[in-house]
């Protein structure tokens, strides 16, 4: 194998696949201040303008760097707070206003990050070459119907973004981790496992346990990485289950961000109440387990996955690294055929 393609793969795997979507602010973050961020080890700046759409580029000035999250929100461009550079939302230099002709004027220096907002956040498009056209926007069922109402959970974890989706493909955490969660305190404390392939994925799923406890999980790739899962409610909480869509958004390699929306299928009557009771019962219950997660993530041993003995249970776990791994290595100029050697 290459070692040049071999270390950019094992880079790229560990700072975010790119030509996705990532969620990389909810929505009320942004407002008519331009803001700061960090994410799959790029720094951005984002900023809206006068019809409140989002724009997105590299946070850095073309004339000497500085940063143009701390400049003034023009609308449709930002300007540097250094010299005045202003800069448009596709990453040229609309005008350099302190000199009267500039051939820096009409240049595309910096890299723009195509941004759409759904769901009460915000999603940019990270292309693996700054010409790559972003995919169509499209997310699971549950985000995309009306048929649907949810909230949205964020947190920050200081652990590597591989780790917070190894823990939602680990079904087994929930029963001990969990137990005394509310949605989380009853079933098997022993289970076979098995995978179901889908279009976009697969479903890691228990055997002969179903509505339960954590019982099954969904590894999704469309224009976005997802997860999906079911988690039942105890009858005082009024029955039923509801679905959790999950996204984890690199921020670096020791830093990232996981996006929880808690969906229930309901219309009219039936959707206020179960909004009414969301957050005034449940929100609380589901950021305990949540920082529950994040606790155990942020403090696993040192290189924890170069050292770990696995069995059974982690076999969804395992799929997903390969299939990272696997995509990984393509976008760092390997065959897909050599890709797949390179897993067995």
């Amino acid at each position: 194998m290459n070692h040049d393609i071999a270390h950019r793969s094992a880079e790229r795997v560990e700072t975010g696949l790119r030509n996705f979507w990532y969620p990389v602010v909810p929505s009320y973050m942004l407002g008519p201040t331009p803001i700061g961020i960090t994410r799959l080890s790029e720094e951005i700046v984002l900023w809206r303008d006068q019809d409140g759409r989002v724009h997105a580029v590299e946070d850095r000035c073309p004339h000497r760097g500085a940063r143009l999250s701390l400049g003034w929100n023009l609308g449709d461009r930002i300007a540097c707070w250094y010299h005045g550079v202003e800069v448009d939302g596709s990453g040229a230099v609309a005008d350099v206003p302190a000199v009267a002709s500039c051939s820096l004027k009409g240049k595309t220096c910096l890299k723009c990050f195509p941004a759409v907002e759904s769901n009460g956040a915000i999603f940019l498009w990270f292309g693996d070459q700054a010409d790559t056209p972003p995919a169509p926007f499209q997310l699971p069922e549950e985000m995309s119907s009306d048929e649907y109402s949810g909230f949205l959970c964020m947190q920050n974890w200081k652990c590597n973004h591989r780790y917070a989706i190894d823990n939602v493909m680990d079904l087994m955490h929930g029963r001990y981790l969990h137990a005394s969660s509310h949605s989380m305190a009853e079933g098997d404390k022993r289970a076979e496992m098995e995978i179901r392939h889908t279009e976009t994925g697969l479903i890691f799923e228990k055997k002969n346990q179903r509505g339960v406890n954590f019982d099954w999980v969904e590894f999704g790739m469309t224009s976005a990485i997802w997860l999906r899962l079911a988690v039942p409610y105890q009858k005082k909480y009024g029955g039923g289950e509801f679905i959790i869509v999950g996204f984890v958004t690199p921020v670096d390699e020791q830093h990232c961000q996981v996006y929880f929306w808690r969906i229930k299928k309901a219309s009219g009557l039936e959707r206020d109440m179960w909004r009414f009771l969301y957050r005034n019962r449940l929100e609380g219950l589901h950021w305990d387990v949540l920082e529950q997660d994040r606790l155990v993530l942020e403090t696993m041993t040192a290189d924890a996955r170069s050292k770990e003995n696995l069995y059974q249970h982690d076999v969804g776990l395992v799929r997903v690294r390969r299939i990272m791994e696997k995509i990984a290595f393509e976008q760092a100029g390997g065959s897909a055929a050599a890709a797949a050697a390179s897993l067995h």
